[in-house]
């Protein structure tokens, strides 16, 4: 009997195990920021730091991107990753948006 329920209990352990790595997997996944995302409209955001509009902002360089930003927490290399502007989600590498910040 003992054995019949630490066998039932370490499959349980193993289970867990894996649904929690699961899901943090799926955290890690976060979905990129939409350009028509209302916070993102107003920082000028764009996934693709070529395709910003010039007129409305002037400062931007092509050099800037969000890779290259204080703001971005991705690792290097990475098509995508965190940003604190943007809490719960990932921007693209080669975006940018007004908020930007030359990492020093």
């Amino acid at each position: 009997m003992k054995h019949s329920n630490r066998r039932v209990f370490l499959m349980q352990v193993a289970a867990a195990g894996s649904a929690l790595t699961a899901a943090g997997a799926a955290q890690a996944q976060a979905p990129l920021v939409n350009e028509k995302d209302p916070q993102a409209m107003a920082l000028g955001y764009a996934a693709d730091s070529s395709k910003v509009d010039a007129k409305k902002f002037p400062k931007h360089a092509a050099t800037q991107l969000c890779s290259n930003c204080t703001l971005y927490t991705g690792k290097a290399g990475d098509a995508a990753g965190p940003c604190g502007i943007f809490p719960g989600k990932q921007v693209a590498a080669k975006g940018w948006c007004s908020a930007y910040v030359k990492k020093g």
